[in-house]
């Protein structure tokens, strides 16, 4: 593909508009690692909720779901969507915790809950592999995306597009720190999803229209393994196709969303989203923030990139059919995924330059938001704390860049080593397994240790790659198999722990409890060791209201989200079912968040009360 002139401008342009207002942020940045890694805690809620959705929004993000359309249908898409019951249960019953907290990273957490060389060992542990490990594995995925995408767009190799990205994300993430991250996230968010639509609408258009395409896809096709896919069903087909069923809904809507830790999408929140969460300059930021992030991930962006796969079925059927196209890409790079760049070509002049310029910022939004938070775990969680405690501040801003030089420079190597987005997807899922649950029952269980987490971290990482290597030599389960068995083994070993092992001192207990007012049962023994009264926060802490809320907002976000596909389907009876759905559960869910926030200032008093 060949760009003009005017594409050169715009794109250039875009990437102008993204990245010179963060310029500004550089004196900020470098006054302490506060301002640095949590932009000195005064970021405003609609700040923080465009950064988190910007963030999951990377250059990988359409390849993925176009991978997941081709081989899956629409329905394959529970994959991430169940994670819905994930974000909105951060919603109302974790966002406000962290950020009473007042942590600077959500690793910090740890000395803060559990007492003792174990508490320091498991912060240390999972700043290094959290940090590095995990974090380095999804940069590579965005970078592998990147180089699919420019290997279509201008036959660049690896290393060229890696060069460049580097260049471009490294400098950025280390002059600016949190604050330009989040300037650069705010307007590439909109770049990006102008980018998006626009693609398309102009790959509808060439094959013929909404109408042609729903037509030509509505009859199942079978693929070549002799499965059949309905492509455009949002349910997958529960009476003949059973095991597709269970491995892309069943499993993901009972099991997945507890029971997995994925970046962005964790048990509990945490990572970036804890970031944006402890970044926030109140309780009632960190709610919104993250309330308005899982509206505007699951409800405003999916279908743009939907459409663009299920064209892609009719252009390219089969991906001899991309080789096809473009013969001169490396076959390393032919998947499934690579579709999504593919279809990119029916794009005429001006948007070609725009969709550059978004995909630039879809790379940037990620890899810098990445950047800055492994940073963070590298230097304030494992730096700091064990290996030099006592220099200043500015002496770990300076730490902190060289990280982000290094961090990139780790997950530039790593990109050579995978294949697909999709498999790097499931890879992910499958090492976090068994670990949610733990996540989730730490805030109000008072049972849980630093022990738990060491054991269900080693269970978990033990048993997956041993199936995987099991896998690889043919012992024959399946990937759904593999992942209950790994969340059993890993359940098992940490509700163990929290029985027979080591205990957190009490005094720990007691000024967490006193300091993060967790609500529930699961602290009783240590409210009244505290000696505090039972009311206290009833407020706004209440389970009930936090299921309603939570329950309203799934129903919105889904309902939403099928609102927006049966409108594009021009199925208007299911369309006007969806809508007074979605009208109803987004009144009730409004009316919970006006209760939580409005009693705000009461539960203060509350708590503070003798």
């Amino acid at each position: 593909m060949s760009l003009h002139l005017i594409d050169w401008v715009i794109a250039g342009a875009c990437v102008l508009i993204c990245f010179a207002p963060a310029l500004f942020f550089a004196r900020r940045a470098g006054r302490s690692t506060s301002e640095f890694f949590v932009s000195g805690r005064s970021v405003p809620w609609w700040l923080a909720g465009l950064s988190m959705v910007a963030t999951t929004f990377s250059s990988d993000t359409p390849n993925l779901v176009t991978d997941i359309v081709r081989r899956q249908g629409v329905a394959g898409n529970w994959c991430w969507w169940a994670f819905t019951l994930t974000g909105m249960a951060t919603v109302f019953f974790y966002a406000r915790l962290w950020r009473r907290s007042g942590v600077m990273t959500d690793l910090e957490f740890y000395q803060v809950r559990y007492s003792g060389k174990s508490a320091s060992v498991v912060r240390g542990f999972r700043a290094v592999y959290l940090g590095c490990f995990f974090n380095c594995m999804i940069m590579a995925s965005v970078n592998l995306a990147a180089c699919k995408i420019a290997g279509i767009l201008f036959g660049l190799e690896r290393w060229q597009t890696l060069m460049i990205c580097g260049v471009l994300n490294v400098s950025f993430a280390a002059h600016s720190g949190l604050w330009g991250v989040l300037v650069i996230d705010m307007i590439q968010f909109f770049i990006k999803m102008t980018a998006v639509i626009a693609a398309a609408y102009f790959a509808v258009r060439q094959v013929g229209g909404l109408d042609v395409m729903v037509a030509k896809l509505t009859a199942p096709r079978t693929t070549p393994d002799g499965t059949v896919i309905h492509y455009l069903n949002v349910l997958p087909d529960f009476t003949n196709n059973w095991n597709l069923a269970f491995m892309i809904f069943i499993m993901p809507v009972a099991v997945q969303w507890w029971a997995v830790w994925y970046p962005g999408a964790e048990p509990g929140g945490g990572s970036y989203i804890a970031q944006r969460m402890l970044a926030s300059k109140s309780e009632k930021d960190a709610l919104g923030a993250v309330l308005f992030f899982n509206l505007a991930h699951y409800v405003l962006r999916p279908w743009p990139w939907i459409l663009v796969g299920l064209c892609s079925l009719l252009v390219y059927p089969e991906l001899a059919d991309i080789q096809k196209a473009f013969p001169a890409l490396d076959p390393k790079l032919l998947g499934h995924d690579i579709a999504y760049p593919a279809m990119l070509k029916f794009l005429p002049v001006g948007f070609v330059g725009l969709m550059v310029g978004g995909l630039l910022a879809a790379n940037s939004s990620t890899i810098l938001t990445h950047l800055n938070w492994g940073a963070s775990y590298l230097v304030h969680d494992f730096y700091q704390r064990f290996v030099n405690p006592g220099a200043s501040e500015q002496h770990y801003v300076r730490a902190g860049r060289v990280a982000t030089v290094l961090l990139f420079a780790c997950a530039a190597v790593l990109t050579f080593y995978l294949d697909t987005a999709k498999d790097t997807f499931d890879i992910i899922l499958r090492i976090g397994a068994g670990t949610g649950l733990l996540y989730l029952a730490r805030w109000f269980w008072w049972r849980i240790t630093a022990w738990c987490e060491i054991v269900a971290m080693a269970s978990s990482f033990a048993v997956s790659a041993g199936l995987l290597v099991a896998q690889k030599h043919g012992l024959g389960f399946s990937d759904a198999q593999a992942l209950l068995f790994t969340i059993a083994v890993t359940t098992v070993c940490w509700v163990a722990t929290a029985f027979l092992g080591p205990q957190t001192e009490q005094a720990t207990l007691i000024s967490f409890y006193t300091k993060v007012r967790p609500f529930g049962p699961g602290w009783e023994p240590i409210r009244r060791a505290a000696g505090l009264p039972v009311a206290a926060g009833t407020s706004r802490n209440n389970i009930p209201m936090a299921l309603l809320g939570w329950s309203a907002g799934c129903a919105t976000v889904w309902s939403g989200l099928f609102l927006v596909g049966n409108v594009l389907y021009h199925r208007w009876s299911l369309a006007l079912m969806l809508a007074v759905v979605f009208v109803a559960a987004g009144s009730v869910l409004i009316g919970v968040v006006n209760a939580l926030w409005s009693n705000a200032d009461t539960a203060e008093t509350e708590v503070r009360k003798p």
